[in-house]
């Protein structure tokens, strides 16, 4: 028995959930998400989505949540929107922006220039005596995931002194060093 798959979502003020064929679409304020499904069925009751399987299959079963998740994050995702911060950990490490276009500084010979998609918003905050900050907000959950890993992975934190690019609350596995 899926214990996530069975939860009810809820649909707040300003939102639609519309179900066609094998293809549901969640419209809200901050954009429009759509996403394939299968192995499942959905269907949208007084202000409520609920998943159903179509049997009890290890498949059906994993889909089921997966699924019910992935309404949820959509559902979240239209009204409130995602946002996921980035901390640039050491000395010369930079981060501005103009638009679209993310320019990083991370000790190599040259900056990093990336274009985002455009509906990731991005925002750079940069005080002194702190560490500069990369904001980036979207209606699209993974979206927002895979462009952050993408960032983190140009520096990623290493172990010794902690310098790189991670995550906002991420907590670093120090190593000692040398020992003389």
């Amino acid at each position: 028995m899926s214990r996530i798959g069975n939860n009810p979502v809820g649909i707040p003020e300003g939102v639609t959930v519309e179900v066609n064929d094998n293809i549901v679409t969640v419209k809200g304020k901050l954009g429009e998400l759509t996403q394939e499904f299968s192995n499942v069925s959905i269907k949208v009751e007084d202000g409520n989505v609920l998943v159903e399987r179509s049997s009890d299959k290890k498949e059906d079963k994993a889909k089921h949540g997966l699924y019910r998740a992935l309404l949820s994050n959509m559902i979240e995702g239209v009204s409130k929107g995602w946002t996921k911060e980035l901390e640039l950990v050491g000395v010369g490490y930079r981060a501005t922006n103009q638009g679209q276009k993310l320019d990083l500084a991370l000790g190599f010979s040259h900056n990093i220039i990336m274009d985002l998609a455009p509906e990731v918003k991005v925002e750079t905050v940069t005080e002194k005596g702190k560490n500069p900050i990369v904001k980036l907000t979207s209606h699209d959950k993974q979206l927002v995931g895979q462009v952050a890993a993408k960032i983190r992975a140009f520096r990623k934190p290493e172990p010794y002194k902690g310098k790189g690019v991670k995550f906002v609350g991420e907590q670093i596995r120090r190593k000692a060093g040398k020992s003389a």
